[in-house]
């Protein structure tokens, strides 16, 4: 079973999955996570059906050596499909993810969503900047605190009623 840690196997450095639906934010957060040298796995998923997705293992994202658990979730909270409240609700009734650092990382300032975000287990609520050397900033001190600092629990992938890992589709024989 995967687990989520400082460093999951396969990689230098730690995985961070991205939940965005903005194009333009997606590109500003894989420029200055160039500019700020970070060797991270990035991956990025772009509604919240996709994020549960990825997180569950299911369809494309079955493959645990090319998208496995991320150290670090950043979410979104106004993507289509199920918003970042959804995600994060779904993600904190799960048993095996239920320690997943998450970062809601949105345009959003309202005092009512950061206490929603919180109420529903985010670890932290960041507004995203709107200047790009403040956006680099921030994302620098945002990957050495959780990245680095920081001591991540453990995590494992979901799995379905027989104790079978969600994406993996196991034959009589064993084979995956």
């Amino acid at each position: 079973m995967c687990k989520l840690g400082p460093m999951p196997t396969g990689f230098e450095e730690p995985v961070i999955l991205l939940a965005e639906d903005s194009e333009d934010d997606i590109f500003i957060f894989r420029r200055a996570f160039k500019e700020a040298g970070y060797q991270s796995a990035l991956q990025v998923v772009r509604h919240g059906e996709e994020a549960i997705a990825y997180l569950k293992g299911n369809g494309k994202y079955a493959n645990r050596a090319e998208y496995p658990l991320p150290t670090l979730f950043l979410l979104d909270l106004k993507m289509p499909r199920k918003n970042g409240f959804d995600v994060l609700e779904w993600i904190r009734e799960e048993p095996s993810l239920r320690s997943m650092l998450i970062v809601v990382l949105t345009t959003s300032e309202r005092v009512e969503d950061i206490n929603r975000a919180y109420k529903l287990g985010a670890n932290s609520f960041l507004t995203k900047p709107v200047n790009f050397s403040e956006f680099r900033d921030m994302l620098n001190m945002l990957h050495t605190y959780w990245t680095t600092l920081n001591r991540s629990p453990s995590s494992e992938r979901p799995t379905d009623g027989d104790g079978n890992e969600n994406g993996s589709q196991r034959h009589a024989n064993g084979a995956a």
